[in-house]
């Protein structure tokens, strides 16, 4: 699957998304033990030799942390750690080639058009790789993008101008899902908090409640997340003295840089954030963001369409 870093080709190195400690050929060696009585029979049914196998179960262990296989004498079985971890792979493998088998299908096409819409800091990560992936592969595939919120291009999804949109929703908010439209759920990421450099220690977990004297940078009242700030705040036992609003993060960073507030900022959005702002998680409420892919009822039918949305749900495992 394709990775931030080097996107002018999907290849050798994977993005940076990409490079997490768990290799999905090592995953899918610890699928074939859990099938077999010992590591011969799994190292056979891979065509590998039984000490490639050994050397790689051990640097598995070794990035999770936790012994995998429990070894007697010349069988072996997978530990508790074990399964979660061959049954989440087997889940991953599965939708992998899923996604490989989408866009083949549009290989097969030969040319066609997707038209997608995002907001800013999930345009600016998720569905930059997803877009690298496709133009790497297929350049033939004509891709365009319209960048906003969900409020303002969903009409353009209903009316057909459209095939696939990002969205999102917070703890606190309803989601309302127009009828005719589906999601799904790319990923999940925690809400931090954004303070002055300096403010506090950095990287230091923080109580929300011990930011109620500060002031703070919302949503405008145009944006669905403009509440979420006072009803976050609220679970902290205050209301927060909102005196700027603004609906792009970079600019709430510029402002919380300059010493004009404090501000929520989720993970995502705070991946590259401002060189004068501290990010922190907050210890004592527990707030969230889910990003979503959002389709017509049937799109996933068109193959164009269910391939990215494969491929991003791809890229929200290893968010």
């Amino acid at each position: 699957m394709p990775s931030r870093e080097g996107r002018g080709s999907i290849g050798d190195k994977p993005p940076r998304q990409f490079q997490s400690r768990l290799n999905v050929r090592r995953l899918a060696l610890l699928l074939e033990i859990g099938r077999h009585d010992t590591l011969t029979a799994a190292a056979e049914a891979l065509k590998y030799s039984p000490s490639a196998v050994s050397q790689q179960l051990k640097v598995l262990e070794q990035e999770v942390g936790l012994a995998l296989v429990e070894r007697g004498g010349r069988q072996v079985r997978l530990t508790a750690a074990g399964q979660i971890l061959a049954g989440q792979a087997e889940e991953m493998i599965a939708r992998l080639l899923a996604a490989e088998e989408h866009v083949r299908a549009i290989g097969r096409l030969g040319h066609g058009r997707l038209r997608l819409a995002t907001f800013r800091s999930a345009g600016e990560s998720l569905l930059i790789d997803a877009i690298t992936y496709f133009r790497g592969h297929y350049p033939a595939i004509q891709i365009s993008v319209v960048e906003g919120e969900p409020e303002e291009y969903m009409t353009a999804l209903r009316r057909h101008e459209l095939d696939l949109a990002l969205t999102y929703d917070y703890d606190g908010l309803d989601a309302q899902l127009d009828e005719g439209l589906v999601r799904e759920l790319i990923c999940a990421e925690p809400i931090l908090v954004a303070v002055p450099r300096s403010h506090r220690p950095a990287g230091e977990p923080l109580r929300l409640a011990d930011l109620a004297q500060e002031n703070w940078i919302a949503s405008t009242p145009t944006n669905t997340v403009h509440r979420f700030t006072e009803r976050a705040c609220a679970q902290a036992g205050f209301t927060p003295r909102v005196v700027i609003h603004t609906d792009d993060y970079h600019i709430a960073q510029e402002l919380v840089a300059r010493g004009m507030g404090v501000t929520f900022l989720p993970e995502m959005s705070a991946r590259s954030h401002h060189r004068g702002v501290d990010v922190h998680p907050l210890t004592d409420v527990s707030l969230s963001r889910r990003i979503h892919a959002t389709y017509r009822i049937g799109g996933d039918r068109v193959a164009v369409v269910a391939a990215i949305r494969d491929v991003l749900l791809a890229l929200g495992s290893n968010e």
